[in-house]
C-alpha cells in the first residue's frame, strides 16, 4: 500500500515543479489534477505537448500518478450540463489512457445545480439515480474503450452516498471497469470515535475486492473536515481492516495544507 496525496495540495501549473513537492513532502504517489498542468481539471482538450510534459515530470521525480480527477456533476438537473461534463470527461479518459494511468475518479452529483459537492432535497428521488446511471453508462463505454476504470466515492451530498449504494451501482452497470474509491470520512457526518469505526468497518467489508484507491480524509465529531488523524477516524484500524480484505491499493490524503503534508505523509507511512 503506497501513500500519497492530492496533487492540488500544492500550488503551481508546471508538473515538474508540483510533482517534486508531492515527492520532498515525503509521498510516492499522487492523484494528479490537469490543473496542476495549467488546464481546466475538465478540459476541452489536452495537447500532446502537455501529456508530455506530465509524463516526463513523472518520471524524473519518480512520483507514480495512481488517478486523475474526471469530476463532474453527473445527476446535474440540466441534461445540456451534463452532456458537456461527459464531452469533458471524454478528453481526460483518453489523456489517463496515454499516460498510463489506471484510474479515473468521478463525483456520482447532486441535485444542487450551483455546487457538485452540494447535498440537495432531491438527491433521494429515483429520478436523479437514473440520470446518474445514465450518464455513468455512458462513461463506461468511454472507459472500456481507452482500457481505464472509473472510481465512484460514497459521499454524504451526492447520489452514491454509501457502500451499499456504490455495490447496488456496480451491480446495475455489469461492468469491471467500475470500481470504488474509499474515503472513510465521507462515509458519515457526525459521529464519535466508536460509530466512526464501526460505519467505516462495514463499508471496507462490504466493498471488499471493488476498490481501487482509498483516501485519507478525516472529520471531527461536529462534522467538520479535518487533516488526517486529527479528527474521529480510525486510521490504524481502516488501514488494518483494508489490508485484510487484500486490498493493495493507494491510499491518498487530501483536505490538508502543504504544510501539513509532511506529518501527514510520516502519520500514514507510520499505520502502513
Amino acid at each position: 500500500m503506497q501513500v500519497g496525496v492530492f496533487a492540488k495540495t500544492f500550488a503551481g501549473s508546471e508538473p515538474a515543479g508540483v510533482l517534486a513537492a508531492v515527492r520532498d513532502a515525503g509521498f510516492a504517489v499522487t492523484q494528479f489534477n490537469l490543473a496542476c498542468a495549467g488546464l481546466p481539471s475538465m478540459p476541452d482538450a489536452a495537447p500532446e505537448e502537455t501529456i508530455r510534459t506530465i509524463d516526463a515530470a513523472a518520471k524524473t521525480t519518480g512520483i507514480g500518478l495512481v488517478a486523475l480527477s474526471g469530476t463532474y456533476n453527473m445527476a446535474h438537473p440540466d441534461s445540456r450540463v451534463r452532456n458537456d461534463g461527459l464531452r469533458r470527461l471524454a478528453v481526460v479518459i483518453e489523456t489517463t489512457a496515454k499516460l498510463s494511468i489506471p484510474l479515473v475518479t468521478l463525483c456520482t452529483g447532486t441535485r444542487n445545480a450551483e455546487d457538485q459537492w452540494a447535498h440537495h432535497p432531491d438527491n433521494v428521488d429515483p429520478s436523479a439515480w437514473a440520470d446518474m446511471a445514465s450518464e455513468m453508462e455512458k462513461a463506461l463505454h468511454l472507459a472500456e474503450r481507452h482500457g481505464v476504470d472509473l472510481g465512484i466515492e460514497p459521499e454524504q451530498a451526492n447520489i452514491v452516498t454509501s457502500a451499499a449504494d456504490a455495490m447496488r451501482l456496480i451491480a446495475e452497470m455489469g461492468s469491471k471497469r467500475l470500481r470504488i474509491v474509499l474515503d472513510p470520512a465521507n462515509l458519515f457526518e457526525q459521529a464519535n470515535v466508536d460509530k466512526a469505526r464501526a460505519i467505516v468497518a462495514e463499508a471496507v467489508e462490504r466493498t471488499a475486492g471493488h476498490a481501487s484507491l482509498a483516501h485519507a480524509k478525516d472529520r471531527f465529531a461536529d462534522g467538520r473536515f479535518a487533516t488526517a488523524g486529527q479528527g474521529v477516524v480510525d486510521f490504524a484500524d481502516f488501514i488494518a481492516r483494508l489490508k485484510a480484505t487484500g486490498f493493495d491499493g493507494p491510499l491518498v490524503t487530501h483536505g490538508l495544507s502543504a504544510e501539513e503534508a509532511p506529518g501527514v505523509a510520516r502519520f500514514l507511512k507510520g499505520l502502513v
